[in-house]
C-alpha cells in the first residue's frame, strides 16, 4: 500500500510517498528557513503564500522520485492541524483536489500524531504500550501510546514549548533563527557553567520553560553573561535535563516497552544522547531529517489510519489548534 503524504502546517512544504507504513520511496522538502530568518521568526502570511508557490512542484518531485503513478497510490494523507491556518489550507485543498480527481481516499492527519509515527519509518516491530516524548517549536508533550490511535496525554507544556524556548533564547543571545540549531552550535564552544533554574512542577509531568528563558534574559540585561557559548550551553542543559528527567520518570513508572522521541527538537544531539543514556528502556529516535517537519511521517500515519478504516470525506477542514486527544 503506497500513500502520498502532504505537509504544509508551518514553514516547510513537503511531499512523500511511503510504502506499507515503513519504506520511504520519496521525501521532498522545500524549506522556507532563509525567507523567515530575515524577520527572526515565521510570518504566517508569507508562509502560506510560499506554500502556494511550492506545493505542486514538490508533489510532482515526490511522485517522480518514488517512480510511481497516481494509479499506484492507495490514498492521500495530509496534515489538518495543529498549525498555521493559512498554511494548512494550502495542503488540505490540494489533497482534496488530488483525491477527487484520482478517486483516492483522503486521510486527514494530526501533525503531532505523525511526529510519533516517524519512529515507524524503517521499524515496524514496535510493541505497545510505549511512552512518547514529542518536542517541537509549539509542543512539548509526554504521551502514553497504548496502540495505534490510542493515546493518553500524561504531560504537556504550560507555557513555552521547548522549541519555542530555544528560539527565544537564541534571539536573546543574538544567535539568529532558527534557534534550536543555533543554540546547539554555540553550546559546543562553551560549558554549562551558568546557573539557570529548572521548573520541576512537582507532582506533575507537565513542562514549563518560560522561567528559564526569563532568567537568561535577566542575566543578559544585567550584563552578567560574558560568554554567549556558555550561556547557550547552560540554557540547553537546563531544558534538556527537565525533558529527560520527566521522560525517564514516566518510563520507570509505567509498564511500557520502549521510549519514543520525536519532533523537531529531537534532532538535538545532546537530548538524544542524554535520553538514551538515562532511559531504563530502549529508546527509538528517528533520523534528524525525520524529526523536523516532513511528509514521510504524514504518509506513515495516514497508512495506519487508512488500515484502520479511518478515511475522511471531501468536507475535511483544517483545525489549527487540534489536540492529540
Amino acid at each position: 500500500m503506497k500513500i502520498l503524504g502532504i505537509e504544509t502546517s508551518c514553514d516547510e512544504t513537503a511531499a512523500a510517498v511511503v510504502e506499507d507504513g515503513t519504506r520511504i520511496l520519496s521525501n521532498q522538502i522545500a524549506s522556507q528557513v532563509e525567507i523567515h530568518a530575515r524577520y527572526g521568526g515565521i510570518v504566517p502570511e508569507v508562509a502560506s503564500r510560499q506554500h502556494l508557490l511550492s506545493v505542486i512542484p514538490v508533489i510532482e518531485r515526490a511522485i517522480t522520485e518514488a517512480g510511481v503513478s497516481w494509479k499506484d497510490l492507495s490514498g492521500i494523507a495530509v496534515t489538518v492541524g495543529p498549525g498555521l491556518a493559512g498554511s494548512l489550507l494550502v495542503g488540505v485543498n490540494v489533497a482534496k483536489a488530488i483525491a477527487l480527481s484520482q478517486g483516492l481516499p483522503l486521510i486527514g492527519v494530526n501533525h503531532l500524531e505523525a511526529h510519533i509515527y516517524a519512529n515507524w519509518l524503517g521499524d515496524d516491530s514496535i510493541d505497545f504500550p510505549v511512552v512518547c516524548l514529542i518536542v517541537s517549536g509549539g509542543h512539548s508533550d509526554l504521551v502514553l501510546m497504548k496502540g495505534h490511535g490510542d493515546y493518553v496525554v500524561l504531560g504537556r507544556t504550560r507555557d513555552d514549548a521547548a522549541g519555542e524556548a530555544f528560539d527565544k533564547a537564541a534571539r536573546i543571545l543574538g544567535l539568529g533563527y532558527p534557534g534550536g540549531p543555533a543554540i546547539e552550535r554555540a553550546s559546543k564552544e562553551g560549558t554549562a557553567s551558568i546557573p539557570l533554574p529548572r521548573a520541576w512542577l512537582k507532582g506533575s509531568h507537565d513542562f514549563s520553560f518560560s522561567g528559564v528563558k526569563t532568567a537568561l534574559l535577566r542575566l543578559v540585561e544585567a550584563g552578567k553573561v560574558s560568554s554567549v557559548a556558555d550561556a547557550a550551553a547552560s540554557f540547553q542543559a537546563a531544558v534538556i535535563e527537565v525533558l529527560v528527567t520527566k521522560t525517564v520518570a514516566v518510563a520507570r513508572g509505567r509498564r511500557v516497552k520502549k521510549v519514543l522521541l520525536s519532533g523537531g527538537v529531537a534532532s538535538n544531539g545532546l537530548l538524544r544522547e542524554q535520553l538514551i543514556k538515562h532511559s531504563p528502556l530502549p529508546v527509538l529516535v528517528p533520523l534528524p531529517v525525520l524529526c523536523t517537519d516532513n511528509a514521510a511521517m504524514i504518509a506513515v500515519c495516514g497508512y495506519y489510519r487508512l488500515w484502520a478504516g479511518r478515511a475522511d470525506s471531501l468536507g475535511l477542514d483544517v483545525v489549527p489548534s487540534l489536540k492529540l486527544t
